[in-house]
């Protein structure tokens, strides 16, 4: 049993060592870039998404206004985590969310495990995580995960289903195999419902961040909690507005591709 446990042990560092490590190179990353050229990127996103004149100046602004707070660095921390969450999220999810469509058996069988991971309270993530990888940015990334998956496999699965068979059907037809079908017709169609999941996985993963600060996650998360902590009612709501503001530049952009992508 101690060989199993040592074992076993010595596996979870392994796979905790590899996860941090990338992490730190997203945050790296971010934090390397110049904040202008990160205001430059968001205002090119946001002209990109609406095609709207005022765009690139609102969704510049959002972040220029983060910097102003003196929140800079704990948003890229927060960003790094949110980044490496929703990309775990995707790698999972739309397999998941493909294969659901494909069985109605292996719906039946998950759709219970996907509600439970909806309902169960957001502390209660913390506790498995915690034990398997301690304190840390690790344990916040399997919390987030876990709790941000979910609604991107149950979009992924509902919107393949809705796309129509007649397409399907002319696809086969044509000569189209499996994959071709899939590619070329099933996801551009399911594209609308796909990026709406995508939005849903975000601003999950974004609302894990303060509560994922309680094991060490850092970021715009450990600002309102120690701003709870010690009634510093200025310093939390900051933070907190700052959350806000990321939260409304992801979700506008992902809602406008979403509807771009229904055109």
């Amino acid at each position: 049993m101690r060989a199993f446990v040592r074992d076993y042990g010595a596996v979870f560092e392994r796979i905790s060592g590899w996860l941090l490590a990338l992490i730190l190179g997203a945050e790296a990353l971010l934090a390397a870039l110049p904040w202008w050229l990160l205001l430059l990127l968001a205002a090119a996103a946001g002209y990109h998404a609406l095609r709207r004149l005022y765009a690139p100046f609102l969704f510049a602004g959002l972040l220029f206004v983060i910097g102003a707070l003196g929140l800079w660095e704990l948003a890229i921390q927060t960003l790094a985590l949110t980044f490496v969450s929703v990309g775990f999220a995707v790698l999972i999810g739309l397999p998941a969310g493909i294969g659901l469509s494909r069985s109605a058996r292996a719906r039946q069988t998950v759709s219970p495990i996907l509600d439970a991971m909806q309902t169960l309270p957001s502390f209660v993530y913390l506790i498995p995580a915690l034990m398997l990888f301690g304190l840390g940015k690790v344990p916040a990334l399997f919390a987030t995960l876990i709790y941000a998956a979910p609604p991107l496999i149950r979009l992924t699965d509902l919107g393949l289903r809705q796309v129509e068979s007649r397409f399907k059907e002319a696809a086969s037809d044509l000569g189209a195999t499996r994959w071709q079908r899939l590619l070329d017709i099933e996801l551009p169609l399911a594209l609308p419902t796909l990026m709406a999941g995508l939005n849903q996985t975000i601003m999950m993963a974004l609302s894990m961040v303060v509560i994922a600060s309680m094991i060490g996650a850092r970021g715009l998360g450990e600002e309102v909690l120690l701003g709870i902590q010690r009634l510093d009612i200025g310093r939390g709501l900051a933070a907190g507005l700052a959350i806000v503001l990321l939260a409304i530049f992801f979700d506008r952009i992902t809602q406008a591709y979403g509807k771009g992508a229904a055109k």
